[in-house]
C-alpha cells in the first residue's frame, strides 16, 4: 500500500480516475479506534478522520452558516482541504455532534476492494442482557392506535420506533463491530462516529438522505420494506410482492414526493423517476428512488440541502408537525441521533449525509438500537412489529445476539 492513499485532508478521490492500491478501503476500516476517530463508508468513497481540530459550535447562528464559517476559518489558518464530519439528531432542537478533524484519510468504496470479501471472525460469544424499549406487545399496541387515528383522518403517516438495549459483562469491541458491519452490506453507508457524552454512534444505513457533487444533487429515499428470506424462491417472492403492494407504494409515494416538494426550490429541473426500483440489504428490501438534478444555486451546500429535506415522511411521517407529536406520545424514549444524519460537508459545499437507521449507540458495557417502521392506514400492527424486529437483526448479527 503506497502513502499517497491516505495522505491527510486531501479532497475524496475523483471517481473517473484510476482505482487505488487494493485495500486502500479496508485499510482504513481496520485503522479505525473508537473515540479518537470518525469513519464513514459510502458506494463512492471510503473516509477515517483522526482527532478534532474544531468543534462546530452551539449558538444562535443557523447551523449552515457555523459549519461554513468554521471551514471557512480553518481554510484561512492553513488546512488546504477542512470537512466537517459528523451526525445530527432526530430533534431540532438536541445538539448535534459536528467536528472539523485534524486530519482525514480517503479511499476509493469498499465494495470495490478486493479484500473485503475475506472472511471476518464471527462476533464473540458473550451473554448479552436484552431489553425492549417499549415491548413488542407494547409497540404492536401503539402502531393500532396510530392506524385507529389515520383512518379517523387525523393524518397520514408515522414511522414508529422501537429501542433493543443490550449489556454485557464488558466493553463491546467497536473496531470489530464496524468490520463485521462493514462486510455485511459492503455497497452501503458505514459509520461510526462520536455522538456526544462519551457515546459511539455506529451503524450501516442503506438510505443516502442527499448528496452534493460539484452543483448537481443526488437524493436516494427509501420507504416500503419486506424482510429478506433465506431460501431463494421466497426471497424473490417477496422482493416481487413488495413492487406490487399497495401499502408499500403508497407510503414510498408519500416520501418521494415530499422530497420533490422540499428539493424544487433549489434544483432548476429535477429528475424523479416514476416508477421505484428496489435496494436490497443483508435482512432487507427496500422500495427505492434516485432523485437527481442541477442546483439553482451553486453556492447551496449538501447540509443546506439536508437541513430542507430532514425529517422526511420516512423517518417522521406527514403532516410532520402532526407526526413529531405522535412520536413524542407514543415512543417511550429519546431517540437521540437515530432518524437524524450522520456525513461529511467540506469548504465547497459538496458532501453527503445519510440517514441514520440500522445503528445503535454504544456507551460503555451498553449497546442502544434503534429500529422503526412506516405506518399508514393500511398497516398491520403484527407486521410493523416484525418489520421492527427484521432490522434489528442488521446490528445483532454483528455483535453476535438475536431476539
Amino acid at each position: 500500500m503506497s502513502a499517497s492513499l491516505c495522505e491527510p485532508t486531501a479532497p475524496p478521490p475523483d471517481p473517473t480516475l484510476p482505482l487505488l492500491a487494493p485495500g486502500a478501503a479496508t485499510a482504513l476500516l481496520d485503522a479505525y479506534r473508537p473515540g479518537a476517530d470518525r469513519f464513514l463508508a459510502s458506494p463512492r468513497h471510503t473516509l477515517l478522520a483522526h482527532g478534532t481540530a474544531a468543534e462546530i459550535p452551539h449558538d444562535t447562528r443557523p447551523l449552515t452558516r457555523r459549519v461554513r464559517d468554521t471551514l471557512d476559518a480553518r481554510r484561512r489558518a492553513g488546512d488546504p482541504g477542512p470537512v466537517v464530519v459528523g451526525s445530527l439528531p432526530f430533534a431540532e432542537d438536541a445538539p448535534h455532534a459536528l467536528a472539523v478533524p485534524d486530519s482525514v484519510r480517503w479511499a476509493p468504496p469498499l465494495h470495490e476492494d478486493p479484500l473485503i470479501a475475506l472472511p471476518v471472525a464471527p462476533a464473540e460469544d458473550t451473554d448479552w442482557q436484552l431489553r425492549e424499549v417499549p415491548s413488542a406487545e407494547r409497540y404492536a399496541a401503539a402502531v393500532a392506535a396510530a392506524v385507529t387515528r389515520m383512518r379517523a383522518g387525523e393524518f397520514d403517516k408515522v414511522v414508529l420506533a422501537r429501542t433493543l438495549e443490550l449489556t454485557a459483562q464488558r466493553e463491546p469491541d467497536l473496531t470489530a463491530m464496524l468490520r463485521r458491519l462493514a462486510r455485511r452490506d459492503p455497497a452501503g453507508y458505514t459509520f461510526a462516529v462520536p455522538s456526544g457524552a462519551g457515546r459511539t454512534l455506529i451503524g450501516a444505513s442503506p438510505e443516502l438522505l442527499v448528496a452534493r457533487r460539484n452543483g448537481r444533487l443526488v437524493a436516494n429515499p427509501l420507504a416500503g420494506s419486506a424482510p429478506r428470506s433465506a431460501d431463494l424462491a421466497e426471497d424473490v417472492r417477496r422482493a416481487a410482492a413488495l413492487l406490487e403492494s399497495a401499502k408499500d407504494l403508497h407510503e414510498h409515494a408519500v416520501v418521494v414526493d415530499a422530497v420533490r416538494e422540499a428539493l424544487a426550490p433549489y434544483s432548476t429541473g429535477l429528475e424523479v423517476p416514476a416508477r421505484p426500483t428496489l435496494v436490497r440489504t443483508a435482512a432487507m428490501w427496500h422500495l427505492s428512488t434516485t432523485v437527481t438534478g442541477e442546483l439553482a444555486d451553486p453556492a447551496v451546500s449538501a447540509l443546506e440541502l439536508a437541513s430542507a429535506l430532514h425529517p422526511t415522511p420516512a423517518v417522521c411521517g406527514t403532516p410532520t408537525d402532526v407526526a413529531r407529536s405522535v412520536i413524542a406520545e407514543s415512543e417511550p424514549f429519546d431517540r437521540g441521533p437515530y432518524t437524524g444524519m450522520v456525513g461529511w460537508q467540506d469548504a465547497d459545499g459538496n458532501g453527503e449525509w445519510v440517514v441514520t437507521i440500522r445503528c445503535a449507540e454504544a456507551e460503555g458495557r451498553t449497546l442502544r438500537l434503534f429500529a422503526g417502521a412506516g405506518v399508514v392506514a393500511a398497516s398491520s400492527p403484527q407486521a410493523e412489529t416484525a418489520e421492527t424486529g427484521a432490522k434489528f437483526r442488521t446490528f445483532l448479527s454483528a455483535v453476535g445476539a438475536s431476539l
